[in-house]
């Protein structure tokens, strides 16, 4: 089983983006792994050990902004797929502005 954790926090103030890094390493000392900016995902070996994992993120949340939790079975986040962009390459293979030294 996997937990997915979305998060949207406010980080206009000193203080909040304290609590932006709290929680972001509290996320990351108990073994969550960084799938995007604000998506996070850990794998748990049964229900009752997920169900102590978001009891844990529910103590640790901060006080103010957006955070979600998603429960999936592995077979559920193994189809996941993946869609990217084209591919970008900057690199010249042209001889066009060939220069001689």
């Amino acid at each position: 089983m996997r937990i997915l954790v979305f998060f949207d926090l406010p980080v206009t103030t000193e203080a909040a983006r304290r609590e932006y890094r709290r929680f972001r390493k509290f996320l990351i000392k108990n073994g969550f792994m960084m799938l995007q900016e604000s998506v996070y995902c850990k794998l748990v070996q049964n229900a009752a050990a997920g169900d102590a994992i978001t009891e844990s993120v529910r103590k640790n949340k901060p006080s103010d902004g957006l955070v979600q939790l998603l429960k999936v079975t592995e077979k559920q986040y193994a189809r996941m797929e993946f869609i990217v962009g084209e591919r970008n390459c900057d690199v010249l293979d042209t001889d066009e502005r060939l220069v001689i030294l």
